[in-house]
């Protein structure tokens, strides 16, 4: 054997090319998986250089319990009598699995689980899916037992933290929670090294689980990621003073009602380096208090997702947006007000105008946002008003914009082809574009010397309010102007005849082309 198979490194190098990711909610590559799998096994009997880091490659994420009980001797034809080569899939179907004379054997005994730590010792990441009903068999191992030394990274989708102690080893990093349960402050108290938490869901009503939410995160002392439900005042104070967080994610499930609104509450230390800050399905009250009373000086992305509120309260949030002392970094905003109840009309089918306290101004809001290089605002049941007027003040405020998505902005006067076309120039790293446009009135000559857009790929025109009476002269527009277009599109599938003159158009300048270089 070449010596430089001796240098651990390079051996490490080696085999990871052989195993690919093991993460078939990625890939969903399962035959690529089973050989990878299969060719660390055949490395790890290859010699006794090859055993420990195959073993450890093989051994460092698993999705179930069954592989590891599979290594015990009295487990191993049951277990695998059933679908092993399912064992690292968690798409298959798992209740069409017969476990019905599994959960009647005998847990582990002190021998037994001798044999299944010596591959847990290996685990890095394990997933324990909602559904796992083997758990039980390591019932009867010591409370003090340690079965995951090396555990980085767990996920646990059952509702019960019953058994949770024997999966938290003091090198935990990564948690990932289906609810709030009582193995939570157990969590955070043991794996004081914790940097990413991930709480799925609690019970709207449960008011200690809400409380068991927040103490247990104002323990955690190096979180780098967050992601939970709604938090009290107190949650939120000690996240502020994290110098490690770099992100929070609230999905309060409409329940952020049940924290009192404190009106007298002191405004938070500065969030020094949270760059990513998301609030989803929250009350518009929780957002505005949390952003009036706290300072993001390096926030890089805004995510908000609420039901909508009335057009009053939706001006007051970007208002209170703007407000906030990020405006000279933030590259993202993606803010959704979405009307669930369906109160209010569809803009896309619906040809009546809005009334007017339903009409939004909130570009104003976001102008001062200079490096900004996403925002998409989807706002349903309300307008954003939106001019060409409006849109050329918007692109000379964003020159770095690479995406600009803004849904209901078809209020009269629209944006015309020649207002799209005077804003865009001040933004040459514009790709990506999705706003209202008037396709029925052509308000430039599509036979005039064109100054081409070349960065944007992609388009959509808005609204089904306005019909393309004109295709060919559509077409001709965005062929010209826009050379770079991969994709055009438009409600109602209005675009199928410009796709076609846009594919005329294209084979004929391919022709052209072939013919000169012939000639």
């Amino acid at each position: 054997m070449h010596q430089a198979l001796l240098i651990p490194e390079v051996l490490l190098n080696i085999f990871a090319h052989v195993n690919p990711t093991l993460d078939p909610w990625l890939t969903r590559n399962y035959d690529k998986i089973s050989l990878g799998r299969k060719s660390l096994a055949a490395l790890a009997t290859t010699c006794k250089a090859f055993h420990e880091p195959a073993m450890d490659l093989l051994w460092a994420e698993v999705h179930q319990l069954e592989p590891l009980l599979g290594c015990i001797t009295r487990l191993h034809s049951t277990i695998y009598s059933k679908h092993p080569s399912q064992w690292w899939n968690p798409w298959h179907d798992y209740h069409s699995r017969t476990w019905a004379g599994l959960p009647d054997l005998e847990p582990l005994s002190a021998h037994e689980t001798c044999q299944f730590l010596r591959h847990s010792a290996r685990v890095r990441s394990l997933i324990i899916p909602y559904h796992d009903r083997l758990v039980h068999f390591l019932s009867a191992i010591p409370i003090e037992t340690c079965l995951f030394p090396r555990l980085r990274s767990l996920t646990w989708g059952l509702s019960t933290a019953k058994y949770m102690d024997l999966f938290l080893p003091h090198t935990l990093r990564k948690c990932h929670l289906s609810t709030v349960n009582e193995g939570l402050k157990y969590l955070v108290t043991r794996c004081s090294a914790l940097e990413h938490l991930s709480i799925d869901r609690f019970d709207p009503l449960a008011g200690d689980e809400l409380s068991l939410l927040s103490d247990s995160v104002r323990l955690c002392k190096r979180l780098v990621r967050l992601s939970c439900p709604s938090l009290d005042w107190a949650a939120w104070k000690h996240l502020s003073d994290l110098p490690t967080l770099l992100g929070v994610q609230i999905d309060a499930n409409r329940s952020a009602f049940l924290w009192p609104l404190e009106r007298d509450i002191v405004n938070l230390s500065p969030f020094l380096n949270l760059k990513d800050l998301s609030i989803l399905l929250s009350s518009p009250a929780y957002v505005i208090a949390v952003m009036e009373h706290s300072q993001f000086p390096s926030l890089i992305k805004f995510t908000v997702r609420l039901e909508l509120p009335p057009p009053a309260v939706a001006e007051q949030l970007f208002n209170t947006l703007s407000q906030c002392t990020t405006s000279q970094i933030l590259e993202q905003i993606d803010i959704t007000l979405d009307d669930y109840e369906d109160d209010y009309p569809d803009p896309d089918n619906d040809q009546d105008p809005p009334p007017p306290g339903n009409i939004l101004t909130v570009i104003p809001h976001l102008l001062c946002f200079t490096q900004l290089r996403i925002l998409q605002l989807n706002i349903h049941g309300s307008y954003i008003r939106l001019d060409n007027d409006i849109l050329l003040v918007a692109m000379s405020a964003w020159p770095h914009i690479q995406t600009l998505k803004i849904k209901n902005s078809s209020l009269p006067p629209p944006v015309t082809f020649r207002g799209l076309f005077t804003a865009m120039r001040q933004c040459p790293h514009l790709n990506n574009l999705d706003i209202a446009i008037d396709t029925e009135n052509i308000d430039i000559d599509p036979n005039a010397e064109p100054t081409p857009h070349t960065s944007l790929q992609t388009l959509e025109l808005g609204s089904a309010r306005y019909w393309v009476r004109n295709p060919e002269a559509v077409a001709s527009i965005i062929f010209t102007w826009l050379p770079c277009i991969d994709g055009v599109d438009m409600p109602n599938g209005q675009m199928k005849d410009v796709h076609l003159h846009l594919e005329r158009l294209r084979v004929a300048a391919l022709d052209a082309a072939k013919a000169v270089s012939y000639n």
